[in-house]
């Protein structure tokens, strides 16, 4: 819901004379507010207790913690971790040991943005909510595990508010019609579009609202049709943060789509990402990860592709180009799966990163001079090609005296099924040799 609060006025705007004024008016968030749920339960219990509310923008945070304060008779005092500093939070617990120790009243101090505030600046608020002096309230769009300090967020119950249904966004739409925007009419498809539009914000439906009533009364027209909206609202992206946990959320849906051999659901994702406005060459970089990590050798041509696609979005730039990625990611998430190349580089690093520096061994070093042929460099090497089926059998790689280690086991799937077969034909060979000798 809203996060506006105080007594409507003539000239205020929607969302402010919409603003709830207690539990029951909230729309949206029933996980938490509905009969028996935690807040509603807090909330009956007559208990203060710190709190993280966090979700994306447009869903409540600022409004429960205001009507919270109303609900224990607290003092609210709000901060922007955007624009507030030392300065200002040190005038929030005078405030704060004033209203205690003059009125007898609690304090409620509100943290918008608390991720944003820095761990210094966060761990000022510790010894204040540690002695109870005030209620901590903060809110956020970023997950509190990697934005909020441990220690605050250890002293804090966290509560997770979900973007609003489309239910929820209709039911706000026909609250706003019926009491603000009387005269005016709708059509369900224009209904449609401005829910859509909102895409789960409340705030941002109430505002759209407004901005529909303004261009209704422009162009002195009561009935709105889609047409109309299409025309007066200017196509805002989808529910996307270039750097916060949307965006990675959004990433990891698309790789696992494509791991997960869903073309459409990769298809889809993709598109989300271009749409909220995500970087299409960090894309094409992940597109060429997936490439290595989940098709391998399997498929090799996929990772030819993906490097293809880049190049020519290169070339073409948006929207042009956008079209190569999704050629990429259809062809991708469509190709057989193997992540054997990325277990056996993995596997190798950790060998590497844990042994010691193994030496090469003398028959496997290049003798470009007479005194390095002297040393024996390069003595006794058996070269491939002059090999039966080119192949030195029986022969070893490895640093002496390090067992031959199986990093890279192909799996049955696509090229990588023949690449099998041809080791397995090669290890066979390796084992006659042995016999033989």
């Amino acid at each position: 819901m809203t996060d506006l609060f105080s007594a409507a006025v003539p000239d205020s705007p929607l969302a402010e004379r919409l603003r709830p004024k207690t539990l029951d008016e909230v729309i949206g968030q029933s996980h938490l507010l509905g009969p028996g749920k935690p807040l509603r339960l807090a909330f009956e219990s007559k208990k203060l207790h710190s709190m993280i509310l966090w979700g994306p923008p447009g869903v409540g945070k600022t409004t429960i913690a205001r009507l919270t304060a109303q609900a224990f008779d607290a003092d609210f005092i709000a901060l922007s971790a955007v624009l507030s500093g030392v300065k200002d939070i040190r005038e929030a617990i005078d405030r704060a040991q004033l209203n205690l120790q003059q009125y007898g009243r609690h304090t409620i101090l509100f943290v918008d943005e608390v991720h944003r505030f820095n761990k210094a600046q966060q761990d000022a608020f510790l010894p204040f909510v540690e002695q109870g002096l005030v209620t901590f309230i903060g809110a956020t769009t970023e997950n509190p595990s990697f934005e909020v300090n441990s220690a605050l967020l250890s002293r804090a119950q966290v509560y997770v508010l979900q973007a609003l249904t489309e239910q929820e966004l209709e039911q706000l739409f026909d609250r706003a019609a019926g009491t603000a925007l009387q005269g005016l009419t709708f059509e369900e498809a224009a209904k449609s579009l401005l829910v859509g539009y909102a895409d789960g914000d409340a705030r941002r439906m109430l505002n759209l609202l407004e901005q529909m009533k303004t261009a209704a009364e422009t162009s002195h027209v009561a009935h709105i049709n889609e047409a109309l909206v299409k025309n007066a609202l200017a196509r805002s992206g989808r529910r996307f943060d270039k750097g916060g946990e949307e965006f990675y959320d959004q990433i990891s849906a698309l790789h696992k789509s494509v791991r997960g051999s869903s073309p459409d659901a990769a298809l889809y994702w993709l598109v989300r990402m271009l749409d909220g406005g995500a970087d299409p060459r960090y894309l094409g970089r992940r597109i060429i990860r997936m490439a290595s990590e989940d098709i391998g050798l399997a498929d090799p041509r996929a990772l030819t592709l993906a490097l293809d696609a880049v190049e020519t979005y290169e070339r073409l730039g948006s929207p042009e180009g956008d079209l190569t990625l999704a050629q990429a990611v259809l062809y991708m998430a469509c190709a057989p799966k193997s992540n054997a190349a990325y277990v056996a580089y993995n596997n190798a690093r950790a060998l590497v990163k844990n042994d010691k520096s193994r030496p090469v061994p003398l028959h496997l070093r290049n003798a470009p001079t007479k005194l390095m042929k002297e040393l024996g460099y390069g003595h006794a090497y058996r070269y491939a090609h002059d090999e039966p089926e080119a192949y030195a059998a029986g022969e070893s790689y490895f640093p002496d005296e390090m067992p031959p280690t199986e990093f890279y086991r192909p799996t049955p799937r696509g090229l990588e099924g023949r690449i099998g077969e041809r080791l397995a034909h090669l290890h066979e060979l390796d084992r006659k040799s042995k016999k033989e000798k």
